[in-house]
């Protein structure tokens, strides 16, 4: 018997005992924030898992199946043209409007194919950051000086963090372009405009299908809402049509997979959500049952929601007991982060980007709560070091990351994302309040 793991065992019953034995269950303040733990995980999969993470699985699993991964490593790897790879890296959150957990599959999929750890942690910082509808709303509800502070700080923050994650684990990297220097892909692929047409098609129903509604019922941005499902819906025909045509699955088959989507969609009408799982479930029985690269494709989506969707509502479940949903509070009440963040100081900022780094924002929810904030008599400095931190980290994406980079990097980089939204808090405070 080895009495040293015996004792920890012993440690580890009498935690819990003590927990157990004085948890204050009864009062005002943790029943109300077990309360906020679900609401919060019930509003999450409500609005994020079917819209978001679900077609995001599917083109991490098509990322792993279909890109070459001497391409990525050509154009995102450690030894890739640094202005190309951080280039694109950088303003990819203009096209992709994803939210801080919708963007961990996606920066899965490229890290695993061979993307440098600089390139491909300034893209899962800019994917969630520099949401171009996000930043229009935060010029139009909390300022022009604001919105655009937020656009610039976001850009340059996603090259310099990925350059300094590059440089602190360098020889990591090293080793890394050793491995991957003699990459040879020995899959046939089919013309580099049918994968991005596909890929193309899946993008567009991520973007389209999570298209927020915006604060001013006139101009493209609503018009473009008002036509997102049918917009939709024609991209959902066009990435049937190319899974025919260039992935060689059965005309019977896709058919078959999409018409209880398009049954339901006519009988249910302004409905979308039964007919949009009715058309994934169609997708992964036809891909699932394929004996050739479509089942691959779906077994790698499959594997990379075993490891990740545990995760995200466990810290799910962790935010919302601790800081609630936005507009309520958890354990930690919300006037306690407000009495806080009332000035410029270095401290006022500090905590601003830490609250921020673990609290939860779905896209385009941080404005509002901001505008509150901003109300109750927050400062400027400390609302910009929140906007670089908050949208594109939470508890649920810190647990995401270190399973896929290991707890070192990801201490590295959020730590690197918190002190530089501190500094610029600071700065921008200092120079605009």
């Amino acid at each position: 018997m080895s009495w040293k793991r015996e004792w920890k065992i012993l440690a580890l019953i009498f935690v819990v005992f003590v927990v157990l034995f004085y948890l204050p269950v009864g009062t005002e303040r943790f029943d109300r924030a077990i309360l906020e733990a679900l609401h919060l995980a019930k509003w999450y999969a409500q609005e994020h898992v079917i819209f978001c993470l679900v077609p995001a699985f599917f083109i991490a699993g098509a990322i792993a199946v279909f890109v070459r991964q001497s391409s990525v490593i050509k154009y995102l790897g450690a030894r890739a043209n640094k202005g190309l790879a951080y280039g694109v890296a950088s303003v990819s959150g203009t096209i992709l409007a994803v939210c801080s957990c919708t963007i961990l599959p996606l920066f899965a999929g490229i890290y695993r194919r061979g993307a440098g750890l600089g390139p491909a942690t300034a893209f899962l910082y800019s994917g969630p950051a520099i949401n171009i509808l996000a930043i229009i709303l935060t010029a139009r509800v909390l300022g022009l000086e604001l919105g655009i502070a937020r656009a610039l700080g976001a850009v340059l923050f996603s090259v310099v963090v990925g350059l300094l994650m590059s440089l602190v684990f360098r020889n990591e990297e090293d080793e890394t372009i050793d491995t991957t220097t003699d990459v040879v892909d020995t899959r046939t692929t089919r013309p580099l405009w049918q994968n991005a047409l596909f890929f193309v098609s899946m993008v567009g129903i991520l973007v389209f299908a999570n298209w927020g509604k915006p604060s001013d019922p006139h101009g493209i941005w609503y018009s473009i809402y008002s036509a997102k499902w049918l917009i939709t819906s024609t991209l959902g025909v066009a990435f049937a049509a190319i899974l025919i045509l260039w992935f060689n699955l059965k005309w019977w088959q896709v058919v078959m997979a999409s018409l209880p989507a398009v049954l339901l969609t006519v009988a249910l009408g302004d409905e979308p959500l039964v007919p949009f799982v009715a058309g994934v479930v169609g997708l992964s029985v036809i891909t699932s049952t394929d004996k050739g690269e479509t089942g691959e494709w779906f077994e790698s989506s499959w594997d990379l929601a075993k490891q990740i969707l545990p995760l995200l509502f466990i810290g799910v479940l962790i935010a919302g007991f601790c800081l609630g949903r936005p507009g309520e509070h958890g354990v930690i009440p919300s006037r306690w982060v407000s009495s806080l963040v009332g000035d410029n100081s270095i401290g006022a900022n500090f905590f601003a980007s830490v609250v921020g780094a673990f609290m939860y924002f779905a896209t385009l929810t941080e404005v509002p709560i901001l505008e509150g904030l901003l109300g109750a008599g927050m400062g400027k400095g400390p609302a910009l070091a929140l906007l670089l931190a908050g949208p594109a980290l939470s508890l649920p994406n810190m647990l995401v990351i270190r399973s896929v980079i290991g707890t070192r990097k990801t201490i590295v980089f959020v730590s690197l994302v918190v002190v530089m939204a501190t500094v610029s808090g600071v700065i921008y405070g200092n120079l605009f309040e």
